[in-house]
């Protein structure tokens, strides 16, 4: 039974949540060759003030332009 932790900054919505662990575990499925029942995965959010690049809290940093 194959299982996937991601790790990521808090503030994605349900939605962009849902539709990345289906695409995760559709992926694994397929590549595994096992049922998605099978599959396990699980998001670990970090609070953006307990997260940092370069030394820059995740909470300070500009927002980034799509």
């Amino acid at each position: 039974m194959p299982e996937v932790i991601v790790y990521l900054a808090e503030g994605r919505t349900q939605e962009q949540k849902r539709g990345l662990m289906q695409d995760i575990t559709a992926a694994v499925a397929k590549n595994c060759n096992v049922p998605p029942s099978y599959v396990t995965v699980s998001l670990m959010e970090t609070p953006k003030h307990h997260k940092s690049k370069g030394g820059v809290l995740f909470s300070e940093m500009p927002p980034k332009k799509e």
